[in-house]
């Protein structure tokens, strides 16, 4: 508890002055997965990070923005508080603080799958819950699923480990992230009943506001999402073949065709889906097109 009020306290004073600037406050994990992918995400976005792993605050100002660097559970509540403007959590996270925060959009990596799992073989189906202890790292998730679903528990709050709770006679089942389900086959548990959230980090906002310059910052990492997601294709086709081409390729607002010093060909630019990029310049092969390319995009704005 003193450490989060010593935290509190110095990030309250470090934001205010920030906002009197009017530089937009955007907090970031510190540690961990969703630390690594967003500082890989912001910079490919054009933004500074931090290249010491301890710095806690760093200022943009080309940029208009200052990262705070905060535990992933905290930055909900941060953002919800209005202390920061804008953050970078799990959508786990999010729903387990109860914060006043909103989701804006998910940004495609920290992808996870919150499932029960029980004694192999004990149990089915979600209504044998019914009166059992359940340990998570995540009551307000589970309280909140159980709640709309009218199933009576009791969540037993755990931090970490929570596989070993029902040897030690704490706990009946569990709920926890799923990703292959070894480390509950090892611990002789299997998930059952549906998925209780599916998770990834998201960009979340006071509920209700939309802090100056956070647009921009939006627009941004779009921008990065997408050209993450498709690829840049080239190719050169006779000119009676283009509307076949174009069915296959109609980029995102209609293909670029351009005359080609070629008599009866031309050159066709549009941008495609990365998934099935390969499958695609085999068709267009097969349908006439040459010197098909295919180029990374490093960032864009549609």
């Amino acid at each position: 508890m003193t450490t989060t009020g010593t935290t509190t306290g110095s990030t309250a004073g470090s934001t205010a002055e920030s906002h009197s600037s009017g530089l937009l406050r955007i907090a970031l994990p510190n540690k961990g997965a969703l630390s690594l992918a967003a500082t890989d995400i912001l910079r490919e976005s054009g933004y500074r990070q931090r290249d010491d792993p301890k710095q806690l605050t760093l200022i943009d100002e080309d940029n208009g923005v200052e990262f705070f660097y905060l535990r992933p559970r905290d930055i909900a509540l941060y953002v919800g508080e209005g202390t920061l403007d804008v953050g970078v959590t799990g959508r786990d996270l999010l729903y387990d603080s109860g914060a006043k925060a909103e989701e804006v959009m998910g940004l495609g990596f920290g992808r996870s799958r919150f499932r029960f799992a029980g004694p192999a073989g004990q149990y089915t189906e979600l209504a044998q819950l019914e009166g059992t202890r359940i340990a998570t790292s995540y009551v307000g998730v589970v309280s909140a699923f159980l709640e709309r679903r009218g199933i009576a528990a009791t969540v037993v709050r755990l931090d970490g480990a929570v596989e070993t709770s029902i040897q030690l006679g704490v706990a009946d089942v569990i709920a926890d992230v799923v990703e292959t389900g070894s480390t509950l086959r090892r611990a002789g548990l299997e998930t059952f009943g549906e998925t209780i959230l599916e998770s990834e980090a998201v960009l979340v906002t006071r509920s209700g506001a939309i802090p100056a310059g956070f647009e921009i910052f939006k627009r941004r990492l779009e921008g990065v999402l997408v050209a993450r997601s498709y690829v840049m294709m080239d190719y050169d086709i006779r000119a009676e073949d283009v509307s076949a081409a174009v069915k296959l390729t109609p980029g995102i607002e209609g293909p670029t065709v351009s005359p080609l010093h070629r008599e009866g060909w031309v050159a066709v630019r549009a941008m495609v889906p990365r998934n099935g990029a390969q499958r695609l310049m085999d068709e267009l092969y097969a349908l006439g097109a040459r010197g098909i390319l295919l180029t990374d995009i490093h960032a864009c704005r549609l």
